[in-house]
């Protein structure tokens, strides 16, 4: 699900871009100051190999984005007039009359003690 929200968004050409800046980075550090090796690596007039791969493959997926299906909407037809039915009538019972005082019944006095003397 993560890789499909990268993807989605489009974070893995952000990740393929800090990885060349920071080759050419490297590169230019090597043959130049430190300020004319960032000036070279950002100013987009100096693009890596990677830098180009990646501008080509952002504009190919731009161009397939841009094809959108239109689909046509279709229903089946519908009867003009519409019958409504009422539901059943809803039988209820009641159930019978239970007290407290009848279902109760009081413990034997004294209690058995056979089971666990």
């Amino acid at each position: 699900m993560i890789f499909a929200l990268v993807f989605s968004t489009g974070l893995h050409w952000a990740a393929l871009q800090t990885v060349a800046w920071t080759t050419m980075l490297a590169a230019n550090l090597s043959n130049e100051s430190f300020s004319k090796a960032v000036a070279k690596t950002f100013d987009g007039e100096h693009p890596c190999p990677l830098c180009k791969a990646i501008t080509a493959g952002k504009k190919s997926e731009n161009k397939s984005e841009t094809t959108v299906l239109k689909l046509k909407l279709e229903f089946p037809p519908v009867a003009e007039k519409f019958i409504l039915i009422s539901p059943a009538p809803v039988l209820v019972f009641c159930a019978a009359k239970i007290s407290a005082d009848s279902s109760f019944q009081k413990p034997p006095v004294p209690p058995p003690r056979g089971f666990f003397v």
